[in-house]
This record gives structure tokens, C-alpha cells and sequence, in this order.
């Protein structure tokens, strides 16, 4: 049989299937497991047996229970397990993206170009300049604020980030 795409909506539901029960890296856990708070059950590996298939086969209710609520306990564990690789997975993303930042350091009377703002319509279009100044850096606080003024010392109303100016080489 030769798949193509007007067999879309017989595949999806296998394509569901694998989405929602493959592990997921930011978790560790699969969709699944974190939506029902138990790992799916296909009919191949079926660990715990139907209630019809316990009365056949004579397993008491304590010992029935007893194999629920280890069963459950485990979920419990998975889920804080899920947890705790999400918090690593996120320092791990937050300490891959820092080693690519390059800290800028700005110094009073510095020459900068600010990048202007796109909200800002300019009927150039793509031949709009990108930073506009220069200007001078009157004061740099330590967390990346700055304060500019223009080159004849009118400070501009409020403080910019460093994110969003570069030095300028006269």
C-alpha cells in the first residue's frame, strides 16, 4: 500500500500515539504520563490485569489494592522525578545560552548609536536606518541601564537598556 497524503487521517492516530507516549526532554516523562499521572498500557505489556480478568483468575482485593497503591506511589515518584529534570534542563539551557552573551560595558561619555524602534513607522521601509545618534552616555548603572543625551546635552527622557545600543567609532 502506497502512503500519500490523502491517507492523513488514517495515520494520525498513530502519529498521535508516538507523540504522547515518547519521552519528552524538557520532562524526561512522555505527555501521557503527565496528563492521567500513570504510564500508558498497551495491550502487549499489560502489568495489572482488568478487574473480569482478576475474579478469573482469584487474586484476593488486599493483594489487588496493596499492587494499586505501590502503583501509585511510583506515579507520585515519576512525577517529582519529571519535575526535578525540568529545573536541570532549564539551567542547563540557561548556562548553554549565557556562554554565547557578551557583556557590554559602557563608561560615562562613551559614544553610542540606539537602535530605533519598529513600532515606529517610517515610510522607507527596508531602507529605514536601523540605530539612530550617536550619542553620549552620561550615566551607567550597574545592571545595563543607561542614561544618553544628545550632543547637545539634552538627556533623552528616559533611561535605555545596553541591550540596545552600540558603541559608536567616530
Amino acid at each position: 500500500m502506497t502512503v500519500s497524503y490523502k491517507d492523513s487521517h488514517e495515520i494520525l492516530p498513530f502519529a498521535l500515539h508516538g507523540y504522547r507516549t515518547s519521552v519528552r526532554t524538557l520532562t524526561g516523562a512522555t505527555p501521557f504520563s503527565l496528563v492521567y499521572e500513570m504510564e500508558v498500557v498497551l495491550p502487549f505489556e499489560v502489568e495489572i490485569p482488568s478487574l473480569r480478568i482478576l475474579a478469573e483468575s482469584g487474586l484476593k482485593e488486599s493483594e489487588w489494592a496493596q499492587e494499586r497503591f505501590d502503583q501509585l506511589n511510583l506515579i507520585e515518584g515519576k512525577y517529582l522525578a519529571a519535575m526535578s529534570h525540568g529545573c536541570l534542563y532549564q539551567r542547563w539551557v540557561k548556562n548553554a545560552f549565557d556562554k554565547k552573551v557578551r557583556s557590554r560595558r559602557f563608561s560615562e561619555e562613551d559614544l553610542v548609536l540606539k537602535k530605533v524602534s519598529q513600532a515606529l513607522k517610517d515610510n522607507r521601509g527596508k531602507w529605514a536606518p536601523n540605530y539612530k545618534g550617536p550619542f553620549i552616555v552620561k550615566k551607567a548603572f550597574s545592571r545595563g541601564a543607561l542614561v544618553l543625551t544628545n550632543m547637545d546635552d539634552k538627556e533623552l527622557p528616559s533611561p535605555v537598556n545596553s541591550d540596545v545600543v552600540k558603541r559608536y567609532y567616530a
